[in-house]
């Protein structure tokens, strides 16, 4: 059969296929793995498609780990069940998608297989595809319904992974369609916060042309800006001011185009007035969590950290109040 990419999954690895013994094999899981459909034909005969092995594994869940279309098309015509669940409760599909077999994973979604089954760690199959490079896969995926914004046992919706594993090509693809830029994972991580704490300068860039919340804060009160000033990536702390800066303008030159909309708007831009060495004592003398004690993060990376407190520590930030203008109307 062929064989799948490793990457990072379960803290470890990513996208892999089954380990297969032929000893543990039956003749009908046996001819699946090693794509035999003139056997598999004639087995089928006196064998139910669907009995699991020891690992729970069907034949069609080896098939599509194994990269065998036809035998997965025959497979299907056979009738056989399309969600049935492994071990570790995945679907031939998350299988297929995790070893980035298009084919295997386009004749299961035409034939009605269900893309948003979640694993054991509450993984779809489009998490999986955010571990990948096929936007084929991860487009049949959407337009099968599957959920852009499914978040697994850490809160990471496929988009936060994908900015995980610093694959920016899956970036752009979540967002281009429709992904929440602001989303944010069990610890109130944004997808900007992540970005800025590695060092792919172009996957900040690329989240800094949606529309970004810069105010939001994690758990331990942290922003973006924040996670940048302290993760020693300078340029991102500028791209951040950059981006603030024409959120400002832009907000500027609407309220001076709608003269009729009364409201007092407040814009906070800005950082700390304290170096990164300020901040990190600070934050620790208060006990606070923050980017200095985190790891950008895995695909089920797993977290121990003590609840924080916040609001104690005062940012000297420059403010910007527009005057309303008052319609005459």
């Amino acid at each position: 059969g062929q064989t799948c990419r490793d990457s990072g999954i379960d803290g470890a690895v990513a996208a892999k296929g089954y380990r297969l013994q032929d000893k543990e094999l039956g003749k009908l899981h046996k001819a699946a793995s090693i794509g035999d459909i003139a056997k598999v034909q004639r087995l089928l005969r006196k064998n139910d498609p669907n009995e699991p092995d020891k690992l729970n594994r069907t034949p069609l869940h080896i098939a599509c780990a194994s990269g065998y279309p036809d035998v997965v098309s025959l497979l299907v015509e056979r009738n056989c069940k399309l969600n049935l669940c492994d071990g570790d409760n995945r679907t031939p599909l998350i299988k297929a998608v995790q070893c980035q077999q298009e084919e295997c994973a386009t004749i299961l979604l035409s034939h009605g297989a269900d893309p948003n089954v979640v694993d054991t760690r509450s993984n779809t199959a489009l998490h999986y595809s955010a571990l990948g490079h096929n936007r084929a896969i991860a487009a049949k995926l959407v337009e099968h319904k599957g959920d852009i914004e499914a978040k697994n046992q850490e809160g990471y919706t496929p988009l936060l992974l994908a900015i995980t594993e610093h694959n920016k090509e899956m970036v752009d693809f979540f967002l281009k369609n429709g992904a929440n830029v602001n989303a944010c994972d069990n610890s109130k991580r944004t997808a900007l916060m992540i970005a800025v704490s590695t060092e792919p300068t172009s996957i900040v860039n690329l989240l800094l042309q949606f529309d970004i919340d810069l105010s939001l804060q994690d758990n331990y009160g942290w922003t973006a800006e924040e996670y940048a000033l302290v993760s020693g990536f300078p340029v991102h702390r500028e791209l951040i001011l950059q981006y603030g800066q024409r959120q400002l303008n832009q907000l500027t030159s609407a309220k001076i185009s709608s003269p009729d909309r009364a409201s007092d708007t407040v814009f906070t831009l800005g950082g700390p007035a304290l170096d990164k060495e300020d901040i990190k004592e600070e934050k620790k003398a208060q006990g606070l969590g923050g980017p200095g004690n985190r790891k950008a993060g895995t695909l089920f990376m797993e977290t121990r950290r003590k609840p924080g407190r916040r609001g104690l520590f005062k940012w000297s930030y420059l403010s910007f109040v527009l005057c309303p203008f008052i319609s005459s109307t």
